[in-house]
């Protein structure tokens, strides 16, 4: 009686186009942790399931792994919120909401919120992951919010301001929030939740922008 062949084959097996991704969702959970000098390319692929060399296949280094969370996972979003300001069709006041509202919902509620925490406490020792973030993310940030304020300038709608010097101003809370939770919130007993911490940012921004000697006439 003839025995049934024994096959060694695995039982499944991961699609070769889906390791990338599995990659860099693993990456940015450790980045996420860890940080990004602590985050070594073993550990990523080991969360991954993946060896060390099929990650090379992939990424040639930590830093280039780096630059593929960022561009898989906020840059869709920065190009998202591009879109919006081209094509938005209301008021100054209304874009600059959905601006920051639409920012923290997609970057700000999971692991991605940890980046901005990773990039003020190692720009000085990463430069080089600095300037890219800065050149990918946050100047494409502030010219959005540029265009929102000259918007409502231009049609009466804000009382005049240096432009450049309001951006950042505007965004420092988003920023600060992201670095808040991932360091001195793990000290704090209560802490207000989301909503009202936007809600009343959003107050006292639109408040400070308003025109009122237009408003008034």
């Amino acid at each position: 009686m003839n025995q049934p062949k024994v096959r060694n084959e695995p039982r499944w097996e991961r699609r070769k186009d889906a390791r990338p991704t599995e990659l860099i969702d693993a990456a940015l959970e450790l980045f996420a942790e860890k940080g990004y000098a602590a985050t070594r390319l073993d550990d990523v692929a080991a969360r991954a399931g993946v060896s060390k060399g099929t990650l090379y296949l992939y990424f040639e280094s930590k830093e280039d792994l780096f630059k593929a969370v960022v561009r898989s996972a906020i840059v869709p979003a920065i190009q998202d919120a591009e879109r919006l300001v081209d094509h938005f069709e209301g008021g100054a006041a209304d874009l600059l909401r959905q601006i920051i509202l639409g920012w923290w919902n997609f970057i700000g509620t999971g692991a991605l919120s940890a980046i901005p925490k990773l990039i003020v406490c190692e720009a000085r020792n990463f430069p080089e992951i600095a300037d890219f973030y800065y050149d990918e993310v946050v100047s494409r940030g502030k010219s959005m919010f540029a265009r929102a304020l000259r918007r409502g300038m231009e049609s009466g709608e804000f009382r005049a301001l240096d432009i450049e010097c309001a951006t950042r101003v505007l965004m420092s809370p988003l920023l600060m929030r992201c670095v808040w939770q991932h360091s001195l919130a793990a000290c704090e007993r209560e802490q207000p939740d989301p909503d009202t911490y936007f809600e009343t940012y959003l107050g006292f921004a639109l408040a400070g922008l308003k025109n009122h000697e237009a408003a008034a006439a």
